[in-house]
């Protein structure tokens, strides 16, 4: 039998090696876009335009998600979850295998509704594995550091992909993400043990009626919007020209304002998980939906904050003078070594606290996410079909992702940029306010505490 922990730490390896092809595959888009040149097309007299084209590079993969959730995570509670989390690996090394030699918009489209499968499959077998193998008084700390290996595979896919794509082209990117997948195939096969349940039928019907499920999905549902529109939002407000109500931010502090928000969840999730374990998991559901539904209202108020707090408008690093004699890097200026180098340009003072705030908001989902997961994983684990749990979870957060960013850009375009967060901050407080309502018509006053 293998030590708990090495199976604890084969499926923290799967779901760091699938985050970081994942963040990887987003950062890239924007080569593959320059790289491909998508134009119109028709296909059976239908004429798709270029904008289309691009459109379905990512929906193509958003779509393969959402019709895969259903039968993976029936196929998971009906067989063995270990052999579904090794096929779904398994395809994802094609999958990224198969990313250089793409050649054309329909191959890219393709590849990418697979990767959505693999995606999709890693993420539900991973978690539904760690919801099963933790007991139930540490599930939702297990499941936190789970969630911290994703958030670092986002962190380090997102700096370094941009970087390794200048300098070696798409093939060593691409080599790295299979071999890190392959590592996590083999820990998976070597590490972690059969799955031994066998759930018959369908268990999302019975699911699906389960009053605490219904409960949080009250919440869920709603909560989809907002951090869709708040974590989409944020980067497009520090970067895009102040005449469409941004910042104008360089690419660096922009990464920056992103990573911000990952780092402090990474770091929080552990250890807030391990807190709900503890002090009640709807406690913490509520908290912390609040909490960022409240954190997001302040956002775009950044400039306020900063001009009245008296940031800074320009960071600057100094260089060390042992640098003189040496070969410059690509990114200093030619001649001799400056005594300073400008790091993030000529920022507003609207900086320094959009970082914070969007630290502040990783903060508050890190006391929401794990606590959520061990919810639906304690109804899974206790009905039969934790991983038809995780499912449903992951289906009803569907219509908010793909509503809200065209409910955001609407927002931004014909109203102004400021109100994409305070909807988006709507949503969040609005969806806390009826789980809470619904926790004490239902379930009685002390239901927050007991979850």
């Amino acid at each position: 039998m293998n030590d708990d922990r090495l199976q604890f730490w084969a499926l923290y390896l799967a779901r760091f090696a699938e985050g970081f092809g994942f963040i990887t595959l987003i950062t890239l888009l924007p080569y593959y876009i320059n790289t491909l040149e998508p134009t119109g097309t028709t296909i059976l007299g239908l004429t798709i335009s270029a904008g289309l084209v691009v459109g379905l590079y990512t929906t193509g993969f958003t779509l393969a998600q959402t019709a895969a959730v259903v039968p993976i995570a029936w196929a998971g509670d009906r067989f063995d979850k270990r052999t579904v989390l090794l096929v779904v690996l398994g395809i994802g090394i094609g999958v990224y295998g198969l990313f250089p030699v793409v050649d054309s918009s329909l191959s890219f489209i393709a590849i990418r509704a697979l990767q959505g499968v693999a995606v999709t499959g890693s993420g539900l077998m991973s978690l539904s594995l760690v919801g099963q193998l933790a007991a139930g008084g540490t599930r939702a700390n297990y499941i936190g550091k789970a969630n911290a290996a994703s958030f670092a595979a986002s962190i380090g896919g997102s700096l370094s992909a941009g970087t390794l794509y200048e300098a070696f082209g798409f093939g060593p990117i691409f080599a790295i993400i299979v071999c890190l997948l392959l590592v996590a195939w083999l820990g998976t096969l070597r590490y972690l043990e059969a799955d031994e349940t066998r759930i018959p039928g369908f268990p999302f019907a019975d699911l699906a009626l389960n009053r605490r499920i219904l409960t949080l999905s009250s919440f869920r549902f709603q909560y989809a919007f907002s951090v869709t529109l708040v974590r989409t939002w944020v980067p497009i407000f520090a970067g895009v020209a102040a005449a469409q109500g941004g910042l104008a931010y360089g690419g660096l502090a922009v990464a920056l304002t992103v990573v911000a928000e990952k780092f402090t969840n990474m770091c929080c999730q552990p250890f807030t998980g391990r807190l709900s374990d503890g002090y009640g998991r709807a406690l913490f559901v509520f908290a912390g939906g609040g909490a960022y539904g409240l954190i997001a209202l302040f956002v775009p108020l950044s400039p306020a904050i900063g001009a009245a707090l008296g940031s800074p408008s320009e960071l600057v690093v100094t260089v060390p003078t042992v640098l003189a004699g040496a070969a410059l890097p690509a990114w200093l200026p030619a001649g001799t070594v400056p005594a300073q180098v400008t790091l993030f340009g000529a920022v507003s003072p609207a900086f320094l606290p959009l970082v914070a705030l969007s630290g502040l908001l990783g903060i508050a989902d890190s006391f929401r996410e794990p606590a959520s997961m061990a919810l639906f994983a304690d109804e899974g684990t206790d009905d039969g079909g934790v991983a038809s749990s995780f499912g449903i979870r992951e289906l009803v957060w569907r219509p908010g992702s793909v509503i809200a960013p065209l409910l955001g850009g609407w927002l931004m375009y014909e109203v102004n940029m400021a109100s994409v967060f305070y909807v988006g901050g709507a949503f969040a407080l609005t969806g806390v306010g009826s789980f809470l309502a619904i926790l004490v018509w239902f379930h009685g006053t002390n239901a927050l505490t007991e979850w």
